[in-house]
């Protein structure tokens, strides 16, 4: 029942093969998974309602009556009416606006599959920031967007059209949503969506913008046929990514980034079991299972391993590229499978096919394809060395016995780049708890450095802290809870809280901050408190004062997935 059922239509017996016939259907939309309503406390304006929709990957069935799956494409029109005030936005090729009447008019002139069908009304205001592309905002935030991205949306457009050929959806626009969008960003064909919150990390934002402008080639304009085989999008993506990033910012800094998150995919394989079936880059779908929970670290990396190895079968990544491209021109507004990629791939390469590159020992297409476990073979990353063998010895210097402390708290991090500090401190992560020693040491040299960087480090120094039971720096999660309202940054603190023996200041944090979070964020916290009570303990409401919100826990809690491995690992962009 939470995916909805079908609408089967019968046509009339006279309708003659190939003949045109049209079907209305009129329909209400209730509150469902795809539209989330927001009151103005839950926006950064306070001012005005909101509401945006996410339809990946089967939420948009919830939205209007469609075809709800990645093998359908279609053009889409739609006529909105809102009330004076609120811009209305829409993944739409052309819109028009009748201020007397409120009424907009939208229309996608290409053919895109339903979750790309995507809505945002709010107290949105713009800039262009480029010759094709404009950034939407609520108007405190529009300053900070500008700042972020004026002139460089075009250059990485540019970029990928060096790269993969035109950009066939005529604008790149970006709207920045409140806290409560539910993931890191969205494709949405014309207008990408991306959560506000990342704005203050500069790295991330580059790195989650250029992924979404690499899915208007892969993933929109060619599009995986079957959930089961998501990383047609994610790892082509993510491969085309990097290609960008490299043409701009360098090998370095790919490397870098890549690094991080395959040590992120290692860390998640140990979590699962390298037996997992989700670690298969195709994976069966289970009647019941929403495609969503598939979106995991394997996805995208697994996916992008494969597709770098293919790339490094053809010697040059140039060649490489020239076969996207004509994979691009040849699929183009269609949906294939993964054996579509690769028969255009050896089609491509004759001499690669005559070499049967396909069946070589221990790499076969199909091991890469349904193999569990981490990817057969990883990309050479030692292009970033400049950047990552620091990362490596200010690690080793920590935890090698005894502490040096003088020589480990000689580094600046303020110094280095975002993913180099993350790197570092997921490294820690992975080794805690730490000595108190180090931990204190730790505290001492960095913890005022890292309480004015962004909320990507100050989030995993935080984690840190509460998984080594470092009460002195307890009052920085407290502050830092209190001022997050995103999914992203408050569920792994909670998660951590919870695991440890810090829950009952968990609780008290959530007392205080519920009412600015989300309702669909407050169940999960909600969740998450409540494992391990058995029976839940009773809250007395009449000792809760007025500026501390009583809360009732719920007495069922939903199968939880582990927090470890699919918040604290996965930013996901879709």
């Amino acid at each position: 029942t939470d995916y909805g059922s079908s609408l089967t239509v019968s046509l009339p017996a006279a309708l003659q093969p190939h003949q045109p016939f049209q079907i209305i259907v009129r329909y209400t939309t209730a509150d469902g998974p795809a539209i989330w309503w927001l009151d103005p406390e839950l926006t950064y304006g306070n001012a005005k309602p909101f509401v945006f929709t996410q339809g990946h990957s089967v939420c948009n069935r919830s939205f209007f009556p469609c075809f709800d799956t990645p093998a359908v494409k279609c053009t889409y029109s739609a006529t909105v009416k809102a009330p004076a005030g609120l811009q209305v936005l829409m993944s739409a090729t052309q819109s028009t606006y009748v201020e007397e009447e409120g009424v907009y008019q939208f229309y996608m002139e290409y053919p895109v599959p339903a979750y790309l069908v995507a809505l945002v009304a709010g107290d949105l205001v713009h800039a262009d920031i480029g010759p094709r592309s404009r950034v939407w905002a609520e108007p405190c935030l529009l300053p900070t967007a500008i700042s972020k991205l004026s002139g460089m949306v075009e250059r990485w457009l540019t970029a990928a059209e060096s790269l993969y050929g035109p950009y066939i959806w005529g604008r790149y626009d970006i709207v920045f949503l409140p806290p409560s969008f539910p993931i890191v960003a969205m494709e949405n064909p014309c207008l990408t969506f991306i959560i506000s919150s990342i704005l203050e990390s500069d790295e991330f934002l580059i790195i989650d913008v250029i992924h979404e402008v690499a899915h208007s080639w892969f993933g929109n304009a060619v599009t995986n046929a079957t959930w089961e085989e998501m990383w047609l999008s994610e790892g082509l993506a993510t491969y085309a990514q990097r290609r960008i990033t490299t043409e701009t910012y360098g090998a370095a800094f790919t490397c870098l980034e890549t690094a991080f998150r395959l040590d992120a995919l290692h860390r998640q394989m140990k979590l699962l079991g390298e037996d997992n079936p989700v670690s298969k880059l195709q994976v069966k779908l289970e009647p019941g299972v929403n495609p969503s929970n598939l979106m995991n670290l394997f996805t995208y990396e697994k996916g992008y391993c494969f597709v770098y190895y293919l790339s490094q079968l053809c010697g040059d990544p140039r060649h490489f590229d020239s076969f996207l491209r004509a994979y691009i021109e040849k699929y183009k507004f269609t949906s294939v499978v993964a054996q579509d990629l690769l028969d255009s791939f050896l089609n491509f390469f004759p001499e690669l096919k005559e070499q049967c590159v396909e069946s070589k020992a221990g790499l076969e297409f199909e091991r890469w394809l349904n193999a569990t476990g981490p990817p057969l073979a990883e990309p050479d990353l030692s292009q970033g060395s400049s950047l990552t063998k620091p990362v490596e010895m200010l690690f080793k210097l920590w935890t090698t016995e005894p502490l040096d402390s003088i020589a480990a708290s000689s580094v600046d991090l303020t110094k280095w780049r975002t993913f180099q500090t993350v790197l570092f401190l997921d490294r820690l992560l992975d080794g805690s708890p730490l000595p108190h020693e180090v931990i204190k040491k730790l505290s001492e040299c960095y913890s005022s450095q890292l309480d004015s960087m962004n909320a990507e480090i100050r989030i995993r120094w935080l984690q840190i802290v509460v998984r080594n039971d470092y009460y002195p720096d307890l009052y920085k999660v407290r502050r830092f809870l209190e001022n997050q309202m995103s999914r992203m940054y408050t569920i792994p603190l909670y998660e951590d809280l919870c695991t440890g023996t810090l829950k009952s200041f968990a609780l008290e944090i959530f007392y205080q901050t519920q009412n600015q979070l989300h309702p669909n964020l407050r169940k999960t916290i909600q969740q998450i408190l409540s494992q391990g009570l058995s029976p839940l303990p009773a809250i007395d409401t009449t000792a809760v004062t007025t500026d501390t919100p009583a809360m009732v826990l719920e007495d069922k809690v939903s199968e939880a997935t582990n927090g470890a491995i699919s918040l604290r690992d996965v930013n996901v962009s879709a």
